[in-house]
């Protein structure tokens, strides 16, 4: 998810698509244990996902 995205989106709706991410992460552990996992990579996107919407929140914050 791209910066860009994320402008004309509520706080509701970003709290909303961290924990959607967060879920994600969750699954991934899980597949990562079993040997089912094939996109290692998508750790490293949804960490920086979250984060991205985190800064996102607080900047609209500062900015209100």
């Amino acid at each position: 998810m791209k910066f860009e995205e994320l402008k004309g989106k509520s706080v509701d709706e970003l709290n909303k698509l961290i924990n959607d991410i967060k879920k994600e992460l969750f699954n991934l552990r899980f597949q990562k244990s079993s040997g089912e996992l094939d996109k290692t990579h998508r750790f490293a996107q949804a960490k920086k996902e979250i984060a991205r919407v985190q800064t996102y929140i607080s900047q609209q914050k500062k900015a209100a």
